[in-house]
């Protein structure tokens, strides 16, 4: 192994690696909260609001996501300019914002479906129990049921976030200057694929981070689940 080669390579895959966190964390901040009011949306008693969160968990999670991306980058200019120019600069967004906008989106869809998930897996006797005691539909959702549906999601959102950051590979597509376009074009310029093992390292070495994290979170909030075990 060439370790001269390697540290010549280092500084593009580091930089790449920073882009590729900027995404990820970013479309993590926007995507985990934005899925719950589709969430609650999805299980509202209101039919407009529970149609449309509908339909957009469906788009989000029933299309491909590099099909997405590409919409947002080139089809969404294309479109806005039968409207008129102004709204075509409005829409031509740089590609790190296009791919920020696109995952978010498409993220918040997933998360959606998770939460939703979580909140009715919770027994409709609680429902029942906080409106005895006086409690508003919000008050029970906020105080009871949250709380709970929060331990419950942890495991398929942590399946979620550590898919988020194989995903994030696919900006390459649309030129964004991430981990692996940096060993992508390594490996063009100098015909040699240890840009490409440096990258899965490095992808490897996120996951690892990521999992401990998850499990983590896991067992600190299934504590909380835990039945009352009889002495």
């Amino acid at each position: 192994m060439d370790f001269a080669y390697i540290q010549t390579l280092l500084p593009s895959l580091l930089s790449g690696t920073v882009n590729t966190l900027k995404i990820f964390f970013l479309t993590l901040i926007l995507s985990l909260p934005l899925g719950l009011p589709f969430a609650l949306g999805a299980i509202s008693r209101v039919w407009p609001l529970r149609f449309l969160s509908k339909i957009y968990i469906w788009v989000f999670r029933g299309t491909p996501l590099m099909l997405q991306l590409f919409f947002v980058y080139y089809g969404l200019p294309i479109l806005a300019q039968n409207w008129g120019e102004q709204w075509a600069e409005l829409f031509r967004w740089q590609n790190t914002t296009a791919a920020i906008v696109t995952f978010t989106l498409n993220y918040a869809a997933y998360f959606a479906e998770i939460y939703r998930a979580g909140i009715q897996s919770i027994d409709r006797g609680q429902h029942e129990a906080a409106k005895t005691l006086g409690f508003s539909r919000w008050q029970t959702m906020r105080l009871i049921i949250l709380p709970q549906t929060i331990a419950r999601v942890i495991p398929p959102v942590s399946n979620e976030v550590i898919t988020l950051v194989k995903d994030t590979a696919l900006v390459t597509a649309i030129g964004v200057g991430e981990l692996l376009k940096a060993a992508k074009d390594a490996n063009n310029r100098d015909v040699d694929p240890t840009a490409f093992f440096l990258a899965a390292l490095i992808y490897l070495c996120l996951t690892f981070v990521l999992t401990l994290v998850s499990q983590w979170c896991e067992q600190r909030f299934s504590r909380h689940e835990q039945p009352i075990q009889e002495g």
